[in-house]
């Protein structure tokens, strides 16, 4: 996947310009308008997505939804990925139930650690990667279990050589020349598909007509029911294959842990940097949830400067500061200029959450920008963190929901502060596959009624 080094060039090329990566030529999408056109106004036109190397390797050929050209089954894939993740939970308490059990052991994992400074990350990417597993294939793990270190490990494996993987997706021809990275990640990806081709396995063959467990057994009875349904959904709803399933999966694992995990990172990072917006977020908490019972969605409603940091964590800090790359399907145009067909389009959503003609001081760290003169909550139509239009993230509300119980069940549990004598952490961060902040050193301690960390002392 590409490198946005084309960050550098915005200030003096403009808001939309094209150039050649290679022998690919490329439209550079730098403005809220033009990003509008290409997601939401023409978003069938530029619903494309390139052939790559890396992603063709990670995805068995386009098998999944991120990274799979728009077809019809694509679009018969996505909405099945969507109905399964409503019927395993999302908008459900069930969902919650699982967020809220991996709180509970990051908390608990968290305070442990309380006399010392120490990194918080490894945590929070098992909490999320935990929930990941719950979600996908019922799997609950503790801190150190094999099976969860091999997720881990594979994960960041990829993760780790995606990144890296740059030049071979310019130039697919380097794929015959010797490559470490390349070979690393087929690596990954073998042990990736070998775990979860036996959980598949062990569903197919435990698989009931009563509701589904998690992810898989709901995609395994869309698989069905699309195969007995054929003639109402078309050829399209038979084309849905094991190894799409597998790759839903392996996707969910992909997206759903790096990206909530690193959000989660830069805006304690912040935190650090800003105690007063901490101590106003807490004193939210106490005020509209309390200390006598741990945080629900129920309560988003009225948590709306929390809700307002997250937000604004995701501006200042987007994880894909550069969208995967869409093509043009069609000949079109962006902002009056002819597209032609087959034409890459990156749209910077860098540029467009750090400019100034919309946002006031888009360096800052401002959570208020996402509040109205009465204090309610404003979303601007400028504010993309995931995408928008027929490619828009289609675990968006998943991340929005995971992200608001992980951020509001640590603050109202405990407090976060540097290490004496440490300075901030550094907020450039390490651009790969997203961008992740350096690693940093956090002090937790408890909260008053907390300090057993997975439950209130004397709740029950």
């Amino acid at each position: 996947m590409l490198n946005p080094f084309c960050w550098v060039l915005v200030s003096r090329l403009g808001p939309l310009f094209a150039l050649y990566l290679g022998p690919h030529y490329t439209v550079v999408v730098n403005s809220h308008t033009h990003a509008r056109e290409v997601l939401l106004q023409r978003g069938r036109d530029f619903a494309g997505r390139p052939s790559m190397v890396t992603t063709e390797l990670l995805t068995r050929g386009g098998k999944d939804i991120a990274f799979s050209d728009y077809s019809p089954l694509w679009k018969f894939h996505r909405r099945l990925v969507h109905n399964s993740f409503t019927l395993f939970g999302e908008g459900t308490s069930r969902l919650q139930e699982v967020v809220l059990s991996a709180v509970d052991s990051l908390c608990a994992e968290l305070l442990s650690n309380q006399t010392c400074g120490f990194d918080p990350s490894p945590a929070v990417t098992r909490a999320v990667t935990n929930v990941v597993c719950r979600l996908v294939f019922s799997s609950t793990y503790r801190p150190g279990e094999k099976e969860l270190q091999e997720v881990i490990r594979y994960n960041n494996g990829i993760v780790e050589t995606i990144a890296q993987g740059g030049l071979v997706d310019i130039f697919p021809w380097m794929k015959y020349l010797p490559n470490r990275s390349l070979r690393k990640l087929k690596e990954c990806i073998t042990i990736r598909d070998h775990l979860l081709s036996s959980k598949l396995q062990e569903h197919k063959e435990s698989l009931t007509d009563g509701e589904p467990r998690d992810l898989l057994d709901a995609l395994l009875k869309g698989q069905t029911s699309s195969g007995r349904g054929q003639k109402s959904h078309g050829s399209e709803g038979a084309g849905i294959t094991d190894d799409h399933i597998l790759m839903t999966a392996a996707e969910a694992f992909g997206a759903g842990v790096e990206t909530t995990s690193t959000t989660l990172l830069w805006i304690l990072a912040y935190l650090l940097h800003h105690p007063e917006v901490q101590e106003r977020v807490q004193r939210e908490l106490d005020e509209q949830v309390g200390a006598e019972r741990p945080v629900s969605v129920s309560d988003r409603g009225r948590l709306p400067y929390l809700d307002c940091v997250i937000n604004e964590g995701m501006r200042i800090r987007p994880v894909s500061p550069v969208l995967i790359p869409h093509t043009a399907m069609t000949h079109s145009s962006i902002g009056g200029y002819a597209v032609s067909r087959g034409t890459r389009v990156l749209v910077n959503m860098w540029s467009i959450h750090h400019d100034p003609r919309l946002w006031d001081k888009p360096d800052l760290f401002l959570p208020d920008r996402f509040l109205d003169d009465q204090g309610q909550r404003v979303t601007p139509a400028c504010f993309l963190p995931f995408g928008a239009g027929p490619r828009v993230c289609v675990g968006e509300s998943l991340a929005r929901l995971e992200l608001f119980l992980f951020l509001s069940s640590l603050l109202q549990r405990m407090s976060f502060r540097l290490p004496d004598g440490d300075p901030p952490p550094n907020l450039q961060g390490r651009l790969g596959v997203v961008l992740q902040p350096l690693p940093y050193k956090v002090i937790v301690t408890p909260r008053s009624g907390w300090e057993g960390g997975a439950t209130k002392v004397g709740s029950g």
